[in-house]
């Protein structure tokens, strides 16, 4: 069985295939390659695919590793501009990610491509598609890094809330160095109710855009934050805030990293 096969279009489709991958790869590794150095890296990936494929081999291992090394790396080396042996592997399994997600776009449209535009239109909507689901796949892996259970013991009570820990959260008790965490005055509220606290004390603080002023803190018997191990804390000081530290309700605390 024979092909017909056209190599300036097959040029032309593998050239923007190859071009949209650098664009996904560079956004992934946040590079700062431009454009232009990514227009000739795919030119580079689609002119080696081209002689590949017109080159009489007859062994498909060698045109395996040609494909998949051979090209590659061409393309990666000049179109980011990868230089250390880090980088250019996570660039190799940042463009299989992209080549995985974006062919599976392609496909689910495939039955509708009818004329070139149209795959050109397909292959855009698609990188934006990719972009959009690693945004979402990078979100939620900030969050689970950041957010944890937290469980609060006072008294004979034991409280179970969200927690953050936020770089930004520098607060010390001035008299013990203490790191100081901050509790949303909402859930303060609703855990502590009328309750009589003693030892309260008032931790001084400055933020962006706000005056300084001082936030009453209690000192719980114990803190337990949970992931996945245990992390428990003793005597932990705990600030209840001015306002509502998180509008969606994502979180109920702001843990300071310098527990850990």
């Amino acid at each position: 069985m024979y092909y017909e096969l056209y190599v300036d279009v097959f040029f032309l489709v593998n050239f923007m295939m190859d071009y949209i991958l650098l664009l996904i790869v560079r956004k992934m590794l946040q590079c700062t390659a431009t454009h232009g150095r990514i227009c000739i890296g795919a030119a580079v990936g689609s002119l080696l695919t081209c002689l590949i494929v017109i080159l009489p081999i007859s062994y498909t291992i060698i045109k395996w590793i040609l494909f998949h090394v051979l090209v590659n790396t061409c393309m990666i080396r000049v179109g980011l501009k990868i230089k250390t042996i880090r980088s250019f592997l996570k660039a190799i399994i940042m463009l299989y990610i992209g080549s995985f997600l974006l062919g599976g776009i392609m496909e689910i449209f495939r039955p509708y491509i009818r004329v070139g535009s149209l795959f050109l239109l397909i292959a855009i909507v698609g990188y934006y598609l990719v972009m959009a689901i690693w945004r979402f796949l990078s979100y939620m892996q900030r969050w689970n890094q950041c957010h944890y259970t937290v469980e609060l013991y006072l008294g004979n009570k034991k409280y179970q809330i969200k927690g953050m820990i936020d770089t930004g959260n520098g607060l010390r008790d001035p008299i013990s160095g203490t790191p100081v965490n901050i509790l949303d005055r909402h859930t303060a509220r609703k855990l502590l109710g009328e309750e009589h606290i003693k030892d309260v004390r008032y931790i001084p603080y400055q933020s962006i855009g706000k005056k300084a002023g001082v936030l009453p803190a209690i000192q719980f018997e114990r803190m337990c934050i949970l992931k996945d191990t245990e992390c428990w804390v003793e005597r932990p000081l705990i600030a209840i805030s001015e306002e509502t530290i998180s509008k969606g309700g994502e979180y109920e605390m702001i843990l300071n990293p310098n527990l850990f």
